[in-house]
């Protein structure tokens, strides 16, 4: 990384700000032997504006990379949008342009292209954040992360002044936790504060970072509060497996010293935006799926309304509940129907999401890097469905045929759990708003490999033993 005190290289490979709040990019030494033309180019010049309250940094940073305004981008998706949408939707809303399944192919294919090379520079680079807001996340009934909560609290209001700190009003009241104490301190008055989903709703923006305590589902828990703008996520190790979980909490001093003072990198997690599309009632009986959505009635924007949005950072599940019978899922993808699935359900994972359910119902590994969706059936009847890998520029969706014996379930990173009567269906397409997660600055480059070993517990079988030859 560039020495603090080198004002030369600080000069040359940084990106700093005119106005407090906002990034600072330092590139590391072997970048300056790169080809400029890769690098995002040091005379690069900061909004003049103040934040934007409908933008995270990772979009703020894509302006850059493309050179046109997001206000320009949104204006250029919504009018192509309207010439070919994937959906139908005949309640549309100005607003709707910004939902990845109403852009076109050659929107969503820019769109990805644009995330993954700004992927690839972010995996090179300190984003130096000037944190003012912090944001914790715990679980907060459980007795063990409530203290590591309270002691982080401290810790973080003691270590500088300028800090105001965010937890979950529930731990307001929480005798364990015992904000009250907290609040008498000196200096801590007004720095304690505390969120409410609504807050993370209407006001993302609010937070610099954010601190995950605990396993695996702390940080999905942090996707499903953030569903468009996403803070960084730095998340601590206190679960039970820990592919999310990056850093070890027993440092967690040294670990926030490093992040604030000298900065941080942050790999951008593929999400999917999947929205659930409701059958509208109609005269004719005989009604197909397959023709209303990709063959002769396929214009017709009247068949189906959306029903709900969802950005999820694992998997979307389509399987038959307590139904007991297997599912019968139509599964398409951009214009084409790919096959009838006949299983217990449909698993549609992103990347990340590889080593959960996928892992599960017998879906490949895959590194978070790749671009990818991932298709396993859930049982299928036959063999004669096998887990798919699609490029991330696919708009799928699974369906509920009209003649099928039951409804199906739709859940989104296992949560939001939703009935598929017939002829409703889940639309399944790449997210504008990918999930920021910080990794450690020392070992980002065999971070996923080094949790897979230590998860799943590679090469952790006897060593077959070797012949010995008789002389």
């Amino acid at each position: 990384m560039a020495e603090e005190g080198d004002a030369g290289d600080q000069d040359s490979n940084s990106v700093h700000s005119d106005q407090d709040g906002q990034l600072e990019v330092v590139f590391a030494p072997n970048d300056i032997r790169r080809r400029k033309s890769s690098l995002v180019p040091a005379t690069a010049q900061r909004p003049a504006h103040r934040r934007q309250k409908t933008q995270c940094f990772v979009h703020t940073l894509l302006e850059k990379h493309d050179g046109i305004s997001v206000k320009d981008r949104d204006a250029s998706y919504e009018g192509l949008a309207q010439e070919r949408m994937l959906d139908k939707d005949p309640h549309g809303h100005a607003d709707e342009s910004q939902h990845s399944r109403l852009l076109t192919k050659k929107q969503i294919s820019d769109m990805a292209f644009g995330i993954r090379e700004l992927s690839k520079k972010l995996a090179q680079i300190r984003l130096k954040l000037h944190v003012r807001n912090i944001f914790i996340l715990a679980k907060a009934h459980d007795e063990t992360l409530i203290k590591h909560t309270r002691e982080t609290v401290d810790w973080l209001l003691t270590k500088d002044p300028g800090y105001k700190v965010y937890v979950e009003e529930t731990l307001e009241h929480n005798k364990l936790f015992d904000a009250k104490s907290l609040l008498q301190k000196d200096s801590f008055e007004g720095r304690l504060k505390f969120w409410t989903n609504e807050l993370c709703h209407d006001k993302p923006q609010t937070f610099d970072i954010a601190l995950a305590l605990g396993g695996d589902g702390t940080v999905l828990y942090a996707s499903w509060l953030f569903q468009r703008i996403v803070p960084p996520v730095l998340a601590f190790s206190l679960g039970s497996l820990g592919f999310l979980t990056k850093f070890d909490y027993e440092q967690y001093p040294l670990t926030l010293s490093r992040a604030f003072d000298e900065g941080i990198t942050v790999s951008l997690r593929l999400r999917f935006e999947a929205t659930i599309m409701r059958s509208q009632t109609r005269d004719n009986p005989h009604r197909d799926l397959v023709e209303e959505l990709i063959g002769e009635e396929s214009e017709d924007h009247h068949t189906h309304r959306p029903d709900g949005t969802h950005n999820i950072l694992n998997e979307v599940v389509v399987d038959r509940g307590p139904n007991p019978t297997m599912s019968s899922i139509e599964l398409f993808g951009d214009d084409e129907h790919f096959t009838t699935v006949q299983a217990d359900g449909i698993c549609v994972s992103t990347p990340t999401g590889s080593t959960a359910y996928n892992l599960a119902a017998g879906g490949s590994l895959c590194h978070p890097d790749n671009p990818v969706i991932l298709v396993t059936a859930i049982c299928a009847h036959t063999l004669s469905f096998r887990p798919i890998i699609l490029p991330d520029t696919i708009v799928l969706r699974a369906g509920v045929p009209y003649d099928a014996r039951m409804s199906s379930w739709a859940s989104f990173d296992g949560r939001e759990r939703v009935e598929l009567k017939p002829g409703d269906y889940v639309t399944i397409s790449a997210s504008r708003f990918p999930f920021p997660s910080v990794l450690p600055l020392d070992r980002k480059s065999k971070d996923w490999i080094d949790s897979i070993s230590r998860t799943l517990q590679w090469n952790s079988r006897q060593r077959q033993k070797s012949f010995k030859e008789w002389s």
